[in-house]
């Protein structure tokens, strides 16, 4: 077996410039515990293509670990298209070196004789799917790392449907990537192969998120929007989707409209947190907004606060979103008459059950896949001439409107929030009203996540363990009702406890448990695939009567809990 500082020797040959050489040199002389790190494993793809931090070594995010990837790819498209002539598209986002690896990616690519369209500067991810079609490509690169701190970059690979790459090509091209020596990467541009593009891309894709994420609401002219672009992608698309769309009381966080990588403003730019959101809700609160929206750095997921019964600011979970979306996309297609039992929602196996009821309601059929849109756009490449999609999306704060981009899309979803809370408004009442009434008509659910981070070799094997306790020694019982049914992804079985009888998932394996009890608590457990951490997905319901009575069934839900959490030590 190679040992670390074999593996890190090979770095110091020529095949290395000599500022990586350098590093590496240092490391090596100084540094054993973070040599280590740097090379104890390869970069992977995980649920969001290849994730990390910023660096030299093999588990880094680097000019050679983006360019093995690049060759890769490029060795498999050579080989599953041989007479085609082949084209990608590039985007890229906010963060420290992402357009420079943007550029190294572009070159390897035509140095296999590629295609390359190459965005002129930072756009949204969700652009960038749209691109890949848009454009006729074979496939899509954004370089971004999402909301991760700015140490961070990555690389998502898309196929030539615009969704990420599923099975069975990223296992391909991962044998392809693994099977490369680093000197075998063509760093040589053909610059004639690459072209820059713009304009003419942002304008299509405004247009069909306009299209696609708006119903020719009534009052938009009186909802008051605070947007946020938290220093990402987003003021490149959303102030013009805005426009476009008639929202004109629109006021902008201008402390946070400037891109940056280093995100001066917040502790972490994810919406899903609410400080991230603090200075967008001081100025809804200064101003009387309605709503309040803010965008990740690479613009594929929102964060949405509303007014609550209190007229105080209330920042929505992914979960919540995703309902009120869901919920209103159905009703706009059926008074369209477009519902004939052939249409779809999708979410994933740790987002909430309440999709399913609420697309039940209406006859349309709910589909569940993994986490990551990914097997959401898988959902749709595979249910094209037979299923029309309305919508999906996840507990993660992402969602997607239709097919014309396929992943999770914050700029029509932004027009989307605003179209639920203009409609609302101008009905008397409000978003958060909405919900409520949602609830009163199903279940109110309540969703809580903890992520614990363990980094580094020995933060991998404590995320291991833990996973193979709760896997060969299962929960009984949560919170005084009994567990009913255990779901491994991993294993594919859905286990009865109660009758101890097994049944078969057809979904593709993945490292998730979940436990539901009888009463229909669900409790997830999932390592990340881009993070060094671990995930416990909580969900509780109960019936509400009356919207007047939402206070007191939350606080219950919330204690519920808070109880099981103790319960499993996780606290």
């Amino acid at each position: 077996m190679t040992t670390i500082l074999e593996k890190a020797s090979l770095w110091l040959t020529d095949t290395f410039d000599s500022e990586t050489k350098k590093e590496i040199q240092l490391l090596i002389d100084n540094n054993q515990d973070q040599l280590a790190d740097r090379f104890y494993k390869d970069m992977e793809f995980g649920t969001g293509g290849m994730r990390g931090i910023m660096g030299a070594g093999t588990n880094r995010i680097n000019k050679y670990t983006l360019g093995k990837a690049t060759q890769g790819l490029s060795n498999y498209l050579i080989q599953t298209s041989p007479n085609k002539e082949l084209k990608v598209v590039i985007a890229f986002d906010c963060r420290h070196n992402s357009q420079k690896f943007a550029k190294i990616v572009a070159d390897v690519f035509s140095a296999n004789g590629i295609k390359v369209f190459l965005f002129e500067a930072l756009r949204p991810t969700p652009e960038l799917s749209f691109a890949v079609r848009h454009l006729d490509c074979d496939a899509g690169i954004v370089l971004t790392a999402s909301h991760n701190p700015p140490e961070y970059n990555g690389y998502k690979v898309y196929w030539a449907d615009g969704g990420q790459i599923v099975p069975p090509h990223d296992y391909k091209i991962i044998e392809k990537v693994n099977s490369l020596d680093f000197s075998e990467i063509k760093f040589d541009a053909k610059e004639d192969l690459i072209e820059v593009i713009g304009e003419k891309v942002d304008n299509a894709f405004i247009d069909a998120s306009v299209k696609n994420g708006t119903f020719n609401t009534a009052g938009k002219e009186n909802l008051k929007i605070v947007f946020t672009s938290l220093h990402g992608t987003s003021i490149t698309a959303v102030p013009n989707a805005f426009e476009k769309a008639g929202y004109t009381d629109v006021h902008i966080v201008e402390e946070q409209r400037e891109p940056n990588g280093d995100f001066p403003t917040v502790k972490s730019p994810n919406p899903e947190e609410p400080e991230a959101l603090k200075m967008a809700t001081e100025l809804a609160n200064k101003i009387g907004a309605d709503i309040v929206i803010g965008t990740d750095p690479d613009c594929d997921r929102l964060g949405i606060a509303v007014r609550d019964l209190d007229g105080n600011m209330k920042l929505l979970n992914g979960n919540q979103t995703m309902c009120l979306m869901t919920d209103f996309l159905i009703k706009k297609w059926k008074e369209a008459g477009k519902l004939n039992g052939k249409q779809f929602v999708g979410s994933t196996i740790v987002s909430t059950n309440l999709v399913a009821e609420i697309a039940e309601k209406y006859g349309v059929q709910s589909k569940v896949s993994l986490t990551g849109f990914k097997w959401i756009a898988k959902m749709i490449r595979d249910a094209e001439g037979t299923l029309d999609f309305i919508g999906g999306g996840e507990e993660s704060f992402g969602y997607m409107i239709g097919d014309f981009v396929r992943d999770k899309d914050a700029v029509s979803s932004t027009l989307l929030a605003c179209e639920i809370a203009a409609n609302a408004k101008a009905n008397g009442s409000s978003i958060y009203q909405e919900l409520l009434q949602i609830y009163a008509d199903t279940n109110f659910y309540k969703e809580h996540l903890i992520a614990l981070v363990r980094k580094g070799m020995d933060g991998a094997q404590q995320i291991a363990q833990m996973m193979v306790d709760l896997r060969e020694n299962p929960v009984t019982e949560i919170d005084g009702s009994k567990v009913k049914y255990l779901y491994d992804y991993d294993a594919s079985t859905k286990t009865n406890l109660l009758t101890n009888t097994v049944e078969a998932i057809d979904i593709p394996k993945s490292n998730v448990l979940i436990y539901e009890t009888v009463e229909g608590t669900k409790i997830a457990a999932r390592p990340s695939g881009t993070e060094p951490k671990i995930k416990f997905y909580f969900s509780v319901k109960a019936p509400l009567d009356a919207i007047e009575n939402a206070k007191k069934v939350e606080a219950e839900l919330d204690t519920k809990i808070q109880r099981i959490i103790t319960e499993m030590k996780l606290s």
